[in-house]
């Protein structure tokens, strides 16, 4: 089985676990300088579109992004070459962060008008539904604070705690690192699906057939779903695997228009 890997997959592969293997077990601080920030956070650092992509938050997110490349990789560096693979990869990574990125900034800029207008029009309801909006940021003790809050509307002292917990949700947002070579793997699919459209592959739940482009149609509609679904307890960057999708479908299609040289 490992005989069939081609030198750009078996390489992504040996990068993405080790690097795994010293962020967990030898610099668990690695994860503050590789994983991907929000541009206002001051963790954030422009190498991050690159290096997050090599970071994952527990052995099964990096099994499942390995795995994948592990499958589709091999024939698609076949068919592509070496060069061509590595390049789909990592613009799809990078593009993948930076589109998420832009979606994040939209995220923030609507809590920005959240705050902005309790900041103009204090209320405990206003505050209630932020609450339950969030509620998965906030500890237990916040639906006591509610409850006073609900008592005394016009008190200084509780309008500013109000304040102060928007701003400190506002805080958390900015700081939750994105990782993980999700975008990139989607970028992998979408170029399978529209170079071997008809390739059946087996699934292992349910173990049926299905056709490449039947499959990943399913991934792209259920993560669209996933972001118009908008749980906020769902910690998986949808939005990201989205992007992986769209940049790989846009560079393929370019590959293909383009051809200049026989695949």
């Amino acid at each position: 089985m490992f005989r069939n890997l081609t030198p750009v997959v078996k390489n992504l592969l040996l990068i993405n676990i080790g690097v795994f293997v010293i962020a967990s077990y030898f610099m668990p601080g690695l994860e503050k300088i590789f994983a991907l920030y929000y541009v206002e956070s001051a963790s954030f650092l422009p190498t991050q579109f690159v290096t997050y992509m090599f970071m994952h938050a527990n052995f099964w997110h990096l099994f499942s992004n390995m795995f994948g490349l592990f499958i589709f990789g091999p024939l698609l560096e076949q068919f592509l070459g070496p060069k061509k693979l590595l390049t789909l990869w990592m613009v799809c990574g990078v593009g993948s962060g930076l589109l998420y990125s832009g979606y994040n900034a939209y995220k923030i800029h609507q809590l920005d008008q959240e705050i902005e207008a309790f900041y103009a029009n204090p209320s405990p309801d206003t505050f209630n539904d932020f609450v339950k909006d969030n509620r998965h940021l906030f500890k237990s003790g916040v639906y006591d604070f509610i409850d006073e809050y609900s008592k005394n509307p016009e008190s200084k002292s509780l309008i500013q705690r109000a304040k102060e917990n928007y701003n400190g949700i506002r805080d958390i947002q900015i700081n939750i690192p994105m990782v993980g070579a999700s975008g990139a793997l989607f970028g992998i699919l979408i170029a399978f699906a529209m170079f071997f459209p008809n390739t059946e592959l087996l699934l292992l739940f349910p173990p049926m057939p299905v056709k490449a482009k039947y499959l990943v149609l399913f991934y792209g509609l259920y993560t669209v779903y996933n972001i118009f679904n908008n749980n906020p307890a769902d910690n998986v960057a949808h939005f990201a695997h989205l992007s992986g999708l769209i940049v790989g479908g846009i560079l393929v299609y370019y590959w293909k228009r383009n051809r200049k040289n026989f695949y």
